[in-house]
């Protein structure tokens, strides 16, 4: 859709940009994961930029919660069996921290989604620190 040339397609980004969710906190969770990144390089293991993160979100006053349990509920029913986000931010976003030298693949993307499905947030980050530069995924549910 094409509306009125340059000038339409930066009015068309600005809507978007607008209706971005928690474009601020995202914002914050991503600098404070590029700080630990810039500090610690990578090739450690996940637990390592967790507890990195951890000091990180303390530092700059994020609210967050690890390993945060979510129940899953199959048709009226709460499963026996709960998954454990990394970080849950703000209430809101589910951050999972990978450090794999393959990237973001394709099943932690659906495992991502389904975390998102169950808790009943909007918003989920995978950041990967297994590479040489620091990677990120958006997703929303």
């Amino acid at each position: 859709m094409c509306i009125g040339g340059i000038r339409g397609i930066y009015f068309f980004k600005e809507i978007l940009m607008e209706q971005i969710i928690y474009k601020s906190e995202a914002y914050k969770i991503i600098g404070a994961c590029m700080e630990v990144y810039n500090t610690l390089g990578y090739g450690f293991l996940e637990v390592v930029y967790k507890d990195a993160m951890e000091i990180e979100f303390l530092q700059r006053d994020l609210n967050y919660k690890r390993e945060d349990e979510h129940s899953i509920d199959y048709k009226g029913h709460l499963l026996k069996y709960h998954f454990f986000a990394d970080f849950t931010l703000f209430d809101e976003i589910i951050l999972e921290v990978k450090a794999n030298k393959d990237g973001i693949t394709d099943e932690v993307v659906a495992q991502t989604l389904n975390y998102l499905k169950a808790s009943g947030l909007r918003l989920a980050l995978i950041i990967n620190f297994g590479k040489t530069s620091l990677e990120y995924k958006r997703l929303v549910y």
